[in-house]
């Protein structure tokens, strides 16, 4: 999708979010540039679990995950959803190159921004290493042919799956099924369900990054489609319910206001603490993890968890 065409989407999704009954504004539009820079330090903190847990899977357990994902394919395609900076990555990438195989890796991302800056670091870090960056949305690839003939290893890491709500997820996860052959594989990458204060603690951590982060969506409205939200007018608002396993995060009014929008007549009222909703991070456990892969027509072959049972990188085939 060209960049206007991003620009485009992004407007109508704010505009169509805002004027919702229960305001709501899309999380993939946390990353421009500084939403990036802000998501590396989020990752860094120490309440934020999820970035070691995984880090500590591939970069321990990697040639058990190539296994996995790709058997003994020499050549194969290895594309990955939502790959910001890659670093998890790589550990999978080095090894690979170390065993003399031959990836073809295509890290697929919204945020042109960061696939810009994974392209340069594996020219350096990897400069044999054949890739293709594409900027893209999750939701774009379904129905498209994921590569040709060859095996095909998926990834979708980081808990991205966790930003979706169920019905979604189901679909998203069958609609790559859907691309997939016999000898393909998905690796998905699932936070679990654990005790709520250490969640909570990861969206709402006493530096204030994850506030900055929420805040900078605001930040990015009013550059790039002319909005005047004040900043000092919303506070960042996170939960989390251990019934259902979601947390949630808000950017809550703290007063009565009215925000307006370049080439939009009507503007957009906000009654005193009314909330809009940005982001939510689902948690599952692993019966969880099995029955949204079966919904979606696949079954778990591996799965991979670190030390602590935090966090499961689950590969599933079609079933």
């Amino acid at each position: 999708m060209a960049e206007y065409d991003l620009l485009e989407q992004f407007r109508t999704d704010v505009i169509e979010g805002l004027r919702a009954k229960q305001k709501r504004l899309p999380s993939r539009y946390f990353y421009d540039a500084e939403g990036d820079a802000i998501f590396q330090r989020i990752m860094r903190m120490p309440e934020y679990y999820l970035t070691r847990c995984e880090d500590e899977i591939l970069g321990q357990q990697a040639d058990a995950v190539i296994d996995a994902i790709a058997g003994d394919a020499h050549e194969f395609d290895l594309l990955e959803l939502g790959a910001g900076d890659g670093t998890k990555t790589k550990h999978l990438l080095r090894r690979l190159i170390a065993l003399g195989r031959a990836p073809f890796y295509r890290p697929i991302d919204i945020s042109r921004n960061a696939l810009d800056a994974l392209g340069a670091s594996l020219r350096q870090e990897l400069p044999t290493l054949r890739f293709r960056g594409e900027q893209r949305e999750y939701f774009d690839v379904l129905g498209e042919p994921l590569g040709g003939d060859r095996t095909k290893a998926i990834l979708f890491l980081g808990s991205n799956i966790g930003n979706l709500d169920w019905v979604e997820a189901a679909e998203l996860l069958a609609g790559i099924g859907r691309t997939m052959g016999p000898r393909d594989r998905l690796m998905v990458g699932f936070d679990r369900r654990k005790d709520p204060m250490l969640v909570l603690r990861a969206y709402d951590d006493p530096a204030g990054h994850t506030r900055d982060f929420n805040l900078n969506l605001l930040r990015r409205i009013n550059r790039e489609l002319g909005a005047d939200f004040d900043l000092e007018r919303f506070v960042h608002v996170p939960v989390y319910d251990p019934f259902t396993g979601c947390a949630s995060s808000y950017l809550v009014s703290t007063c009565l206001q009215e925000v307006h929008l370049d080439g939009v007549e009507q503007g957009f009222r906000f009654r005193a603490w009314e909330a809009i909703h940005t982001e939510i991070s689902q948690k599952y456990d692993q019966e969880e993890i099995a029955a949204l892969g079966a919904q979606a027509g696949l079954r778990i072959t591996h799965s991979f968890s670190d030390r602590k049972d935090y966090f499961t990188d689950a590969v599933f085939m079609r079933a």
